[in-house]
């Protein structure tokens, strides 16, 4: 039945795309562009990064950049992905940034952190290359009994709370665990920061239960039109506590604090 659903509403621009291919990435940037509904969740997420971005000197890189948009909220962020495709600056791997030592006042990560092979390779090269005071934002899947069930049977990445920290070897984009932000800063949130004192989790808010389903994400149709985000999406705010305990997503702020890493 769930398979039959997802036939159904499959966006006729992504049948049979390989993941991992640099076209595929581009013409998502276009689906996400079109689908009115679904770039209005995208330009929440842009203004929660915009409006969190430490107040210091330094460069802003984003990692995963390739089929967003958020150059038109922050125009000089330095836009980057892990293979080439239009409309970046740099391609780099998330685990080897090219920044020197303390030149970065933020990286931002949208949907990306899940994809990432080993995310404490990450986080430790990433305290090399941001000055104290700076701050990862992203936002990402997050665990919840409703998001578990909607992630474990609606869509093709894989969903995992009893995963650990790294990531088998997999196409930069096919391998992914959508649980692994959960595991990082809920489940062994205080394992992480013992092992990484460099950083501080400043906040974990899950939000939007329901919005992103509404907007059939990038692999399938949107179930309503643009003019109705702005009423869906409060109602959803409306619900309080309910907001959180059903999330899809979080937004998460990681401040990097001490000293520089020699």
């Amino acid at each position: 039945m769930i398979a039959a659903i997802k036939q159904l509403l499959a966006h006729p621009l992504t049948r049979g795309l390989a993941l991992d291919d640099p076209r595929t990435t581009a013409l998502r940037r276009d689906i996400i562009r079109s689908k009115g509904f679904l770039r209005s969740i995208y330009e929440e997420w842009y203004r929660r990064i915009a409006d969190a971005l430490p107040a210091i000197d330094g460069r802003i890189l984003e990692i995963g950049s390739g089929g967003g948009f958020l150059r038109d909220l922050i125009p000089d962020v330095i836009c980057s992905e892990v293979f080439a495709t239009p409309g970046i600056n740099l391609v780099c791997d998330a685990q080897r940034l090219p920044f020197s030592d303390g030149s970065l006042r933020a990286i931002v990560m949208v949907d990306v952190l899940h994809h990432v092979p080993s995310p404490a390779r990450f986080l430790v090269d990433a305290a090399r290359a941001m000055r104290p005071g700076g701050a990862i934002l992203m936002i990402e899947p997050w665990r919840t009994a409703w998001s578990e069930w909607i992630y474990q049977r609606m869509h093709h990445e894989p969903f995992d709370p009893a995963g650990g920290w790294e990531l088998a070897s997999s196409g930069p984009l096919s391998g992914s665990n959508q649980a692994l932000p959960w595991i990082l800063f809920a489940r062994d949130r205080a394992a992480l920061e013992r092992r990484y004192p460099e950083w501080r989790v400043a906040e974990v808010a899950p939000m939007m239960p329901t919005v992103y389903l509404a907007s059939g994400g990038v692999s399938m149709r949107s179930l309503l039109p643009g003019f109705a985000y702005r009423a869906w999406r409060g109602l959803e705010r409306s619900l309080g506590n309910l907001e959180q305990k059903a999330a899809m997503f979080s937004f998460i702020r990681l401040e990097r604090v001490g000293t520089q890493s020699s």
